[in-house]
């Protein structure tokens, strides 16, 4: 009698199969490409016809590329687009002569959250520093998480009488750039800070009113304006009390859209990056102003929209633009309102000769001829394809901030240079290995007879070595 092997306990059997053979891999490999090809196809499909899930595979898409930026540059400060290749050697005041406005220069530098205030030639009597750190509060910021200390720098600063210094915080490598504001009294300690995203400009009213520009991303749509999709990064023009309690928030493109103005959204760069009008100057129309224009009233703001190369002026009780104009111009920052009713404003990339894109204009607003302009100096090269903005002096000249350059100059109104100063900082490029210096962010030209004088008499101790 035999044993039999209980079927679990068998061997098992090895079924034969043939090897796959060259062609079955190639077969295979074809499938899979088919497949993908497929994929990428119905992809393309549902982005161009802009139906679901097209808005999420944006949304993704848009969301990858932004962590991938912030990745990149959040490794070194030194790649960010606030390092720019040097220009010449020289630092520091390089020309001075007499015709030069007297005055203090304030200045905020690339590098950091720092401003300098200095004289003619060149000697720092005043200097300001904070770390973002010593003002963010979790609780109050809509940034969770912060970029380091030493990827943020002052874009602009306003001095006040007293010494104190209201500067605002931005950084590279988020979006939302802008991370609020502060006020420093003249030792740089914090007399109050407000945490909303601020960007590019500010400016402050005579009954101490501050008037700045603030962002957000939003996604509310436009009925009639299909091209403004979402998610996009919208900008408010934000009115502050003198204490830096917020008051009133007015949305831009909110009001843009509804407006006779409408039609300057069917003109958007193509480096817009989803900012659509990328607001970068606010200023503050007060009686003075209002009187040299027809078409603007004192409490109003006039603001310059870049991507769209628009100047517009904004009624902030009514929320709603009364003027607009276009020109010449191209990525225009600072239009500053001239005590003739002209504008002047920094035209960074409508020049088209040789000599670099930029230059500065002066321009009738009513009829929108050029009254000025300042291209360069011989074979000077002038150019600042971003950021950039000018002053007009009491005795006619023009102070400039080529912010790419790092660089300051006082031009006469026939184009020589009589004051300059290139930004003494030096570093080297990690990867190119060549010397870089970080961009002249903001200036301005400040008279000694504007100040308190005990803070006037501490300057001028300071100038001549006495402290």
């Amino acid at each position: 009698m035999h044993s039999r092997t209980p079927a679990d306990q068998r061997p098992p059997t090895t079924e034969w199969k043939p090897a796959p053979t060259l062609l079955d891999r190639i077969s295979f490999a074809g499938f899979m490409l088919a497949v993908l090809f497929l994929c990428f196809v119905s992809g393309a499909l549902v982005i161009l016809a802009d139906v679901f899930p097209a808005q999420a595979m944006k949304d993704a898409y848009r969301g990858g590329m932004a962590y991938a930026d912030k990745l990149s540059m959040s490794q070194d400060p030194l790649r960010s687009d606030y390092w720019k290749p040097e220009r010449t050697p020289e630092k520091g005041v390089t020309i001075n002569e007499a015709e030069a406005y007297p005055g203090y220069t304030l200045y905020s530098s690339g590098h950091g959250s720092v401003a300098y205030l200095i004289a003619l030639d060149g000697t720092v009597v005043q200097e300001w520093s904070l770390p973002f750190s010593a003002i963010y509060d979790p609780g109050r910021s809509p940034v969770k998480e912060p970029m380091p200390d030493s990827f943020m720098h002052w874009n602009r600063t306003r001095l006040l009488p007293n010494g104190d210094l209201i500067a605002m915080f931005e950084t590279y490598g988020d979006t939302p750039w802008g991370y609020g504001l502060a006020r420093l009294d003249k030792d740089s300690n914090v007399v109050w800070s407000y945490l909303g995203q601020t960007h590019h400009d500010f400016d402050i009213a005579d009954d101490g009113r501050i008037y700045v520009l603030t962002h957000e991303m939003r996604n509310n749509t436009y009925e009639k304006l299909p091209q403004i999709t979402v998610p996009r990064l919208d900008d408010a023009v934000t009115v502050l009390s003198p204490e830096g309690e917020e008051l009133k928030k007015v949305v831009i493109m909110d009001v843009l859209a509804k407006s006779p103005y409408s039609g300057l959204l069917d003109r958007i760069t193509w480096f817009n990056q989803h900012d659509f009008i990328h607001t970068n100057t606010v200023e503050f129309i007060d009686a003075e102003k209002a009187a040299v224009l027809p078409f603007a009233k004192e409490g109003q703001v006039l603001l310059s929209l870049r991507d769209v190369d628009a100047l517009v002026v904004l009624d902030l009780d009514s929320e709603k633009i009364v003027w607009a104009r276009r020109g010449d111009w191209m990525g225009q920052h600072d239009p500053d309102i001239l005590p003739n009713g002209n504008i002047l404003l920094f035209d960074n990339l409508g020049k088209f000769t040789p000599g670099g894109r930029s230059r500065i204009l002066e321009i009738d607003p009513v009829t929108g001829n050029e009254v000025w302009r300042y291209e360069g100096s011989g074979e000077t090269f002038f150019a600042s394809d971003a950021r950039a903005s000018q002053e007009r002096l009491p005795n006619g000249n023009t102070l400039i901030t080529e912010a790419a350059g790092g660089r300051l100059l006082e031009v006469t109104p026939d184009g020589r240079i009589v004051w300059e100063f290139i930004n003494p900082v030096r570093a080297t490029h990690p990867d190119s290995g060549g010397t870089i210096l970080p961009i002249v962010s903001w200036a301005q030209r400040i008279p000694p007879q504007t100040l308190a004088p005990a803070f006037r008499d501490q300057l001028a101790s300071r100038e001549d070595g006495r402290s």
